[in-house]
């Protein structure tokens, strides 16, 4: 059976992650942007000691503040971005570490009690397959927490159209050998990130709802942060993007009830429970 992964992608999270290892990210945004991916999260629904997985952990910078919440965590990804978490996590003694893909089969089925993955299964080929093996290591009654690209499904057309250009440039920049990528996606950050984002800093300031303005989630964010994003946004080579209804449909055929969605940035961000 094919493998469920993209080789080149894999290659692009194991060169961003060694470039931005998170160690620059601020305790106070870390904390702010993990508040963002799991205001939704059902954690005291999760029983004492509990064991899950972070499916696609790249450098660790979640599983550094789940880890205290549970009793176990198992951190899997596929790309060399797993030697970063394993140095991030060396002083966590309740985190084991996995390079492996999503179909690997790494955990027996039906034996995690909670599971997540925040912004990887949109660059696996079958996000569809991909949820439903993240499910099937879930036991009963377990969450599931997942955070897909949105479609702009939520969008006006503009805000469509400059994310399609986007697009196009993402396709061109993915291209490039490493070291050009990662100067051509921080000037990137420097041009286009940086301006709007400040731009929105101010216009909120003043009073104005920058709700729709692009990159308006960048506003309280760190050059850091929007150097790693640019990083994300434009330089793997696989991402898909997916509805509101796409991704509930998705979870729904994966087994997952009770589906909740986070009604805030970034979209979608929703959980469910295992059937």
């Amino acid at each position: 059976m094919k493998k469920n992964i993209d080789d080149l992608t894999v290659q692009s999270f194991g060169d961003e992650w060694s470039r931005f290892d998170q160690s620059a990210m601020g305790e106070e945004e870390a904390r702010k942007i993990f508040q963002d991916y799991f205001s939704v999260f059902p954690w005291d629904a999760l029983p004492a000691g509990a064991s899950g997985f972070d499916m696609g952990c790249g450098s660790g910078r979640w599983a550094t503040l789940v880890a205290p919440r549970v009793g176990h965590l198992h951190c899997i990804d596929p790309s060399s971005a797993i030697d970063v978490a394993r140095s991030r996590l060396s002083a966590v003694g309740n985190v084991s570490l996995h390079q492996a893909s999503v179909d690997d089969g790494v955990l027996p089925a039906g034996s995690q009690d909670f599971g997540y993955s925040l912004g990887v299964l949109h660059h696996v080929p079958d996000t569809a397959q991909a949820i439903r093996s993240c499910v099937a290591m879930l036991k009963p009654g377990a969450p599931f927490l997942v955070y897909l690209y949105y479609a702009m499904d939520n969008r006006g057309a503009a805000f469509r159209l400059a994310w399609q250009c986007s697009d196009h440039v993402r396709r061109l920049v993915q291209r490039l050998p490493p070291a050009p990528k990662h100067l051509v996606t921080d000037t990137i950050a420097l041009l286009v990130y940086y301006p709007l984002a400040r731009t929105s800093m101010l216009l909120e300031a003043l009073g104005y709802d920058v709700s729709n303005v692009p990159l308006s989630y960048y506003r309280s964010r760190s050059w850091y942060t929007m150097r790693t994003d640019s990083r994300d946004r434009f330089g793997t080579p696989l991402e898909q993007r997916f509805t509101r209804d796409q991704v509930e449909g998705m979870m729904v055929a994966a087994g997952l009830v009770d589906i909740r969605f986070s009604d805030n940035a970034p979209y979608w961000c929703a959980v469910g429970v295992k059937r």
